[in-house]
């Protein structure tokens, strides 16, 4: 990772010459291992943080100008403090990555941020659209980064809810708290059992036991502000509304429990489906900490397993590819997989015994390639800690 961050440091001064040496940040992208579509219904998740993420070199400048540009896309992007405070700012279509920071500097700039412009340069290893929170990433570097060049006293916490009010607010997607969390106070062979409901949280360690974390992308490209999310966030908010009519005391999911499955049952279609996967989801992450905290990666497999035939039957949000994937994924042998991230495309997570492990990369690639006419994209990761300034290389 040096001699990568080495070269991302030329190609900055190439592109900025007359730039001062850039300081440098990192933040990861996150893999859920289970928990999905639950956090913004105040529900349990367990993400953890990758090695794989994205690296923001910036220096501030003294004209108010933001210069960007990425090592991963054709186009630069520009704008100025004027512009942004002048409440002209909007979405455009030419500057998807862009965006994000713009919406960023937006955000801190409503808290006092006073910084008079940077050049920036982004560089990722992280697949974009498949899932492993790509957005919250640049989100997340961006916001560290500036307010650490702008002397802004503020905590990854706070951070991280800033980041979730620009993707609702700016961007559009009524995402949840957990990307943004885990990509911001991820700890190093832990996840993050979170509770996004009272946004309690503690480490969980990861004891994987001779398995490899693998993560696979289907290599159907998604949106995600442009895909079923928000219409699945719609769903569950009217399902909750269906059941508190039928039960009063029903506030939210969380006054919910698998003895009110019955209950459920009685609502008409989407609502219990939707209902339903939140409810058995959120039972499933407590049953799974306690498999993590016991040492059972066996238990741990089959709640991944019950988590993607949930989020398939009753959320519909894998489709056709991840679908296929999952199948393919237990024919190899592999009995502890899922989805990961929103769907509709995207990833799988993956425990796979050490030896097991290039077998189970060619037989899942060939496997899903019959099925779909698709090339599958693997990565081995390992866990992260959460958003940080490089002093001395990655």
């Amino acid at each position: 990772m040096g001699d990568l961050l080495e070269k991302i440091k030329q190609e900055f001064q190439e592109i900025y010459p007359d730039s001062s040496t850039p300081r440098v940040f990192f933040a990861p992208g996150r893999v859920n291992l289970i928990g999905e579509h639950t956090d913004y219904t105040g529900g349990f998740v367990m993400p953890m943080a990758l090695d794989l993420g994205i690296t923001m070199l910036a220096t501030p400048r003294d004209d108010g100008v933001y210069h960007l540009k990425s090592t991963n896309f054709e186009n630069s992007v520009e704008f100025s403090n004027s512009y942004l405070l002048g409440n002209e700012v909007s979405l455009d279509k030419k500057d998807p990555w862009g965006n994000y920071p713009k919406g960023i500097v937006l955000e801190l700039s409503k808290l006092g941020l006073e910084l008079k412009g940077a050049d920036i340069l982004y560089s990722s290893n992280l697949p974009t659209g498949a899932g492993l929170s790509s957005s919250a990433a640049i989100g997340m570097v961006t916001a560290y980064g500036l307010s650490k060049l702008g002397d802004l006293q503020i905590t990854n916490e706070e951070l991280a809810f800033l980041c979730q009010r620009m993707e609702n607010d700016f961007i559009g997607v009524k995402s949840g708290i957990m990307d943004q969390f885990a990509v911001g106070l991820s700890k190093k062979d832990h996840a993050i059992f979170l509770d996004c409901n009272s946004m309690e949280w503690e480490y969980v360690p990861l004891n994987l036991e001779g398995h490899k974390v693998v993560i696979t992308n289907t290599g159907k490209k998604r949106g995600l502000n442009e895909s079923r999310y928000n219409e699945r966030r719609h769903e569950s908010e009217e399902a909750l509304q269906k059941l508190s009519e039928l039960k009063p005391q029903i506030k939210s999911y969380r006054d919910l429990t698998l003895a009110d499955l019955s209950l459920i049952n009685t609502l008409m279609y989407p609502y219990k489906e939707r209902a339903r996967h939140i409810v058995t989801e959120n039972h499933r992450v407590l049953e799974a900490k306690k498999a993590l905290e016991s040492g059972s990666l066996t238990q741990f497999g089959q709640l991944m397993l019950a988590s993607h035939r949930s989020l398939s039957v009753d959320y519909e949000v894998t489709g056709r590819e991840l679908d296929s994937l999952f199948q393919s994924q237990l024919e190899a042998g592999c009995f502890k997989t899922r989805m990961t991230g929103a769907g509709f495309g995207g990833c799988t997570v993956s425990l796979v015994i050490e030896n097991k492990v290039e077998y189970f990369i060619e037989t899942v690639r060939a496997n899903y390639k019959a099925r779909t006419g698709l090339d599958s994209e693997f990565y081995l990761a390992k866990s992260s800690g959460g958003v940080r300034e490089i002093r001395e290389g990655l």
